[in-house]
């Protein structure tokens, strides 16, 4: 019976707003907008916080990086013609960094240069990275081609380099890529593998670039030295630096801030001088989650007020339908509708109007991202919960704003109602 009365309500109430399509439809434009705009903004910031939360996640929640950075205040030798520049991390601090205790699993030294990378007539800029194997380990990133460095090449100082797939786009294009000899600097490096490009670091100091060279330390130490020289606008630019990073990872996600702080309260001790920077992935993983659900209440709140305002909306056109639908409301309790009976056919038809605009607002909410992401090439994430969210909500905005003109309705004395023109 229960069941059989809301049918009928549901179908007298879907017969009234038929009746009043170019009304009905426009009642609802204010859902329409409200959940598409929600579900919009939420896609629109869920794919930028995505974007930055996988950029850190590349480098690793364990990691620590320490960096080399030349002070500011530094004195130069010769400051027109020949500048030398003495700074950053040391071997002894590697080994002073191993002594910190068990929390630390690996330590990887790093040391950068730049040199010319030339194959035929074809040559570009390369970030000439000497590490040893376990850089791989702590920098993950999906082997494409061939190997990545092997102890023995560091035993054997073995002239062996692996790129990043950038590079080889540029510099080995249409040559054979894996057993290929490429020259860096003046000397020859035989590609052994290729690895995918590194992130962009935008958020964070990432390790790895897009065009990188990776060679045994050891080779490197051997073949370029460890004094760095370059010419720059007429003046020559020295620079020694023992090593340009240090990458340490910790056994476990608790242990990385506590180990970063004795970490950074050691070498505060040996650098008077801050030539380093420690830079945390997971300390700013955990802030960029903060930013996002930030991001997400302040953006649902702002889209949340058009849904408000197409509830203010929809009480208006139900308000003006019960002062059309007077005699009609007479003539059923003048048979015997009970005063529930009036209200339940209101809300029916308050909930159809925000329910049908929530329909139409989540389909537009879908398309717009997915247009955003096309012409402008932003990332966008359409979250399930923002669908299911965004109609919930605009039916339970349909719902709230309804009870008034249906208890309104209910209220109408039958005998002034049966009289009304």
């Amino acid at each position: 019976m229960i069941w059989y009365s809301i049918v009928r309500n549901l179908r007298l109430g879907l017969k009234d707003i038929l009746l009043h399509k170019t009304r009905s439809l426009l009642t609802t434009l204010g859902v329409v907008f409200g959940v598409g705009s929600v579900i919009a903004m939420l896609a629109v910031g869920e794919g930028a916080s995505q974007e930055a939360l996988n950029e850190i996640r590349k480098v690793g929640s364990r990691n620590i990086i320490i960096s080399a950075q030349k002070d500011i205040g530094e004195e130069s030798a010769t400051r027109r013609y020949i500048r030398m520049s003495v700074y950053g991390l040391t071997y002894e601090d590697e080994a002073r960094i191993r002594e910190l205790g068990g929390a630390i699993r690996r330590i990887v030294p790093v040391r950068l240069m730049r040199r010319d990378g030339m194959l035929g007539t074809r040559r570009m800029e390369l970030r000439v990275v000497g590490t040893t194997p376990e850089w791989f380990d702590l920098v993950p990133r999906r082997m494409l081609a061939g190997r990545v460095l092997r102890p023995s090449d560091m035993e054997h100082l073995a002239r062996v380099c692996v790129l990043t797939e950038t590079g080889v786009r540029r510099l080995l294009a249409g040559e054979h890529v894996v057993g290929e000899k490429v020259q860096i600097g003046s000397q020859f490096f035989q590609v052994v593998g290729i690895v995918e490009s590194g992130v962009s670091g935008r958020n964070i100091a990432v390790p790895d670039e897009e065009i990188d060279a990776y060679i045994p330390m050891a080779t490197q130490l051997h073949v370029f030295g460890e004094i760095n020289s370059r010419i720059t606008s007429g003046s020559r630019e020295i620079e020694k630096v023992e090593l340009h990073q240090i990458l340490v990872e910790v056994a476990s996600d608790e242990l990385v801030e506590p180990m970063s702080r004795a970490i950074e309260a050691m070498l505060r001790t040996f650098h008077p001088r801050k030539d380093y920077k420690i830079s945390v992935p997971l300390a700013l993983l955990r802030q960029a989650e903060r930013t996002k659900r930030t991001f997400n209440i302040v953006l649902g709140s702002i889209a949340g007020i058009s849904l408000l305002v197409g509830g203010i909306g929809i009480m208006n056109i139900m308000l003006a339908s019960v002062t059309e639908r007077t005699r009609e409301i007479g003539v059923r309790r003048a048979i015997g509708a009970r005063r529930a009976q009036i209200v339940m056919q209101f809300l029916i038809e308050t909930v159809v109007l925000a329910g049908v605009g929530g329909l139409i607002g989540v389909a537009v909410g879908v398309a717009i991202p997915a247009l955003i992401t096309r012409f402008s090439g932003m990332p966008t994430a359409v979250p399930l919960y923002s669908l299911v969210l965004s109609f919930g909500i605009s039916v339970t905005i349909g719902l709230i704003f309804g009870i008034y003109p249906a208890v309104r309705a209910a209220r109408l004395d039958p005998i002034v109602a049966l009289r009304h023109e």
